[in-house]
């Protein structure tokens, strides 16, 4: 019934080409306009998996109930200086707010008036009264230059420290030697050309803000998830505004840009780099193998044509069905043109067959209706019930894809018996006057069959020998690894790892109340893989009366400081010179007694008589942070005792809810860009709390999610395929010598991919369908040839056209290794080794299994004449 059905189809086809031809056209441009004006692609990653396994449920109800922390942009500022860094974050989380169109949100971690007064609380005990020691030591440098902040203030400052120690009215221990030693070293840089910024915080002893000279900027931007770079425009506006502001490498800030929205704009870029270069080699290598497969330019034609025409339609129907694509759904026109393009070979190679056989074109290509039609049509139907069987996972990048993919099939398929027949027969290629078959594989064919025993048992013994490397078959589950790290927000993102207080890879823990919270947390701190916790009641500083009176003395010291007046005008360039000079004298003549000094003494002198730029330079880089000291410590010598009932609002709404409902914050113990570690650190989280997220979870069970989702796929499309074929073949045997080959091939290619060391991953996980796919189709074909009578299958033409269907997918699949993304090229690479092993296993392998057809007279060549197919 198939044949026969498949046969008048084409008949009919062909016999009426041209009006196949002109509806094909217009279907095609109908489907090709629905697509173009249709076409969406949704590259929001977090839909690709179902809304209602239990981990996304969590991170839902996380995100819920704190939904400012869900920012997807994270700005890194990193400054010569903690003054230049906070000026810098200043300035621009100020214009950005002014961005509604780009920039929903704009928050600075660590900062505001609450920590600019109470950030000293924080510290350690011990080392806020060092603070306080070295301020009160710092007093009587500080006094003076508040009165006068320039160059020629220093001078008179210098020259009656240098007038007191000589008259002896100052004690030698009472000059703050790490101040003079600073103004030193700033000077000696800028001398010799390398001008840098006085680090005042260090100088005073009050670099007490943990975050340095970085600054963090968490930014919610507007996303367009119909873009394929859903941030770019807020991104756009975070650097253009940077670049306005001057905050430049060349004025020393550098603003870098990470998280999951930069991270994903930036893949696409990567993705990107090459591709059209990669896409043109691709095509030409494909239209090169099509060439050697068909020797003729109007065959090729025609199965480009029946191609692109199916792939048109695939793609309006595909849009149909789902709306939009996502990012794994849209890999959907890879595995068409891989698997369609293999229909169409396999049509065309037997029509080339039989064209040599009967040099009729009509009746060739009704003969090839008739043996390759039922192989074609079984292939399809196999392949689309492998990929229908994605449909059940929770999955639904994957889901989508099997969709999609599996109606591409039938589409292939319809394609391959319609237009490409009425095309053949329109185009009318020549005649075949040599054999199409690999005549010269003849005696390998003769070999296997003498030694087929020996073969098979020593192939099982070497695949039954790789088995123990199965165990050691592993799932790289960090996405970071798929991207490369020369991109700005991926190096940015390590980069923030390495900081056990910047680092991305927390834990987050939704409780019902701060005390069951702050129960929680005290669970997780003993845990070894916990590094800390954080609660709202983790801003309440302890030992706070100790600290409280250390900040009492170090502002007394500094009143008077605060009480001077800064002078109104400007000292001249000669006064300043003058003033130096002077400096220098007094200075020199202690020189004698502290090289140190007499160092200093020079430099002075160096400058006095330097151009007036230089000393332009030199009060730009001893004083441009000095206001911002005083006021820094004028802030935050005002603090006072903190609780719960006086921390800001925004603080506490960012770690409990309206409701009472509070969040845990978990960092890592140990590098969290390694897997060992967030594997381990989610683990022992999840056992005191079961309900946890963040990034270190979600990954993790995310790659589960994906990992079972292919598991579930593989088994059910195992099930269908097997129940197929039972029905089809009708034979166990038969059956069993088509799926033989397929799990083989799967065993090997999961066992070279430990043995290249080549573990699997969100994106090259992709070419298990392949494998699947390519391989029931290619197993199917040998089996109907065999079943049909055929003896030298390496010799037929059923093997040129497999091998070089399986070289046009290579060529198609493989250029994927040459990718500048490192997630697409560790796809390109699985998938030339998954087709390899596929390809071995169907054209010698099943073939030695198969052994003898049952028939054995049988020649393999259908016997109906010419005459009898035309009536």
């Amino acid at each position: 019934m198939v044949e026969t059905f498949i046969l008048r189809i084409v008949h009919a086809c062909t016999h009426h080409a041209y009006r196949v031809l002109i509806l094909a056209f217009l279907l095609g441009m109908a489907a090709a306009a629905y697509a173009a004006t249709h076409f969406a692609i949704n590259t929001n990653s977090s839909e690709l998996i179902s809304p209602d396994v239990a981990w996304r449920r969590y991170e839902a109800a996380f995100n819920a109930a704190f939904p400012n922390l869900d920012t997807g942009v994270v700005v890194v500022i990193d400054a010569a200086t903690p003054d230049q860094a906070d000026s810098a974050a200043a300035s621009l989380s100020a214009k950005l707010r002014s961005m509604p169109q780009a920039i929903k949100l704009v928050r600075e971690t660590g900062a505001g008036p609450f920590f600019s007064r109470n950030g000293l609380l924080y510290l350690p005990t011990n080392e806020i009264q060092r603070m306080a020691g070295q301020i009160q030591q710092a007093a009587p440098l500080l006094g003076p230059l508040a009165a006068n902040p320039d160059l020629a203030g220093l001078g008179q400052t210098l020259s009656g420290l240098g007038s007191g120690l000589a008259a002896g009215q100052i004690p030698p221990d009472a000059v703050d030697r790490n101040a003079l030693a600073s103004i030193r070293n700033t000077l000696g840089s800028l001398l010799a050309g390398k001008p840098s910024a006085l680090d005042w915080n260090s100088l005073t002893g009050s670099g007490a803000d943990k975050r340095g000279t970085r600054r963090l900027l968490l930014v919610n931007p507007v996303l367009d998830f119909s873009d394929l770079q859903p941030g770019h425009l807020a991104a756009d506006a975070i650097r253009s505004t940077a670049g306005d502001l001057g905050l430049t490498p060349e004025h020393g800030v550098r603003v870098r840009l990470t998280g999951d929205v930069p991270m994903a704009d930036e893949e696409f870029n990567t993705l990107a780099e090459g591709a059209g270069l990669n896409g043109a080699l691709t095509a030409l290598t494909v239209l090169i193998i099509l060439w050697l497969a068909l020797r003729s330019g109007r065959l090729i034609l025609a199965v480009v044509i029946s191609l692109v025409v199916g792939l048109a339609i695939t793609a309006a129907l595909g849009l149909l069905m789902v709306g939009a694509f996502n990012l794994i759904s849209v890999a959907f026109a890879v595995l068409f043109v891989g698997l369609g393009v293999d229909f169409g070979i396999q049509f065309s190679v037997r029509y080339r067959d039989e064209r040599h056989q009967v040099d009729d074109l009509p009746v060739a290509l009704d003969r090839s209706a008739l043996k390759a039609g039922r192989p074609l049509a079984l292939a399809a139907v196999a392949v689309a019930a492998g990929f229908y069987s994605f449909l059940p996972t929770s999955y639904r990048g994957l889901s989508e894809l099997g969709l999609i993919a599996g109606t591409g099939m039938i589409v292939a398929f319809i394609s391959s018996i319609t237009l490409l027949p009425a095309l053949t027969h329109i185009l009318r290629p020549p005649g075949e006057p040599e054999p199409v078959g690999f005549l010269f594989l003849a005696p390998v064919d003769r070999f296997t069959a003498r030694y087929r025993y020996p073969i098979l048992i020593i192939t099982l013994l070497l695949v039954m020998a790789g088995l123990p490397l199965l165990w050691h078959v592993r799932f790289d589950f960090n996405p970071i690894h798929l991207r490369s790290p020369a991109v700005e927000s991926v190096a940015t993102f390590i980069d923030l790892t390495r900081d056990p207080d910047t680092s991305p890879a927390t834990i987050h823990i939704l409780r019902p109340s701060l005390q069951a919270a702050q129960s929680t947390a005290d669970a997780l701190d003993k845990l070894p893989e916990v590094g800390r916790t954080v609660t709202l009641a983790s801003f309440i500083p302890d030992d706070q009366a100790a600290k409280l009176d250390a900040i009492a003395g170090a502002r007394a010291a500094l009143e008077p400081v605060f009480a001077i007046p800064a002078s109104k005008g400007e000292a001249s360039d000669a006064e300043t010179v003058a003033s130096l000079r002077q400096a220098a004298t007094v200075l020199n003549g202690l020189g004698q007694q502290d090289k140190a000094i007499a160092q200093l003494a020079d430099q002075l002198a160096r400058l006095a008589d330097a151009p007036a730029g230089t000393r332009a330079q030199a009060q730009q880089a001893l004083f441009g942070g000095f206001p911002g000291l005083l006021a820094r410590l004028r802030d935050s010598l005002q603090a006072s005792k903190v609780t719960l009932d006086n921390l800001p609002a925004e603080l506490k709404s960012d770690w409990t809810t309206p409701d009472g409902r509070a969040a845990v914050q978990v960092f890592a113990r140990g590098d969290t860009n390694d897997n060992l570690v967030l594997r381990k650190f989610a683990q022992a989280v999840r056992v005191v709390a079961p309900d946890a997220t963040g990034y270190p979870v979600t990954i993790q069970d995310a790659s589960e999610t994906v990992v079972n989702a292919f598991i579930q796929a593989g088994a059910l499309a195992l099930v269908s395929i097997t129940v197929l074929l039972f029905v089809v073949l009708k034979r166990t045997t038969d059956v069993l010598v088509t799926l033989i080959p397929l799990l083989l091939a799967g065993v090997v290619a999961m066992e070279l991919t430990v043995l290249l060391d080549l573990p699997l991953n969100f994106a090259n996980i992709i070419a298990l369908p392949l494998l699947l796919g390519v391989g029931v189709a290619f197993k199917v074909y040998f089996v109907m040839a065999w079943r049909s009578g055929v003896r030298s299958l390496l010799a037929s033409s059923l093997t040129r056209a497999v091998l070089f269907s399986a070289a046009t997918t290579a060529a198609a699949f493989g250029s994927l290794w040459f990718s500048h993304h490192p997630g697409t090229s560790s796809m390109g690479e699985l998938l030339a080794l998954s087709l390899a092993c596929t390809l071995v296993a169907a054209v010698f392998f099943q073939p030695i299994l198969m052994g003898p057809p049952r028939e054995p007279g049988a020649s393999g060549r259908e016997t109906t004449s010419p005459t009898e197919l035309k009536e």
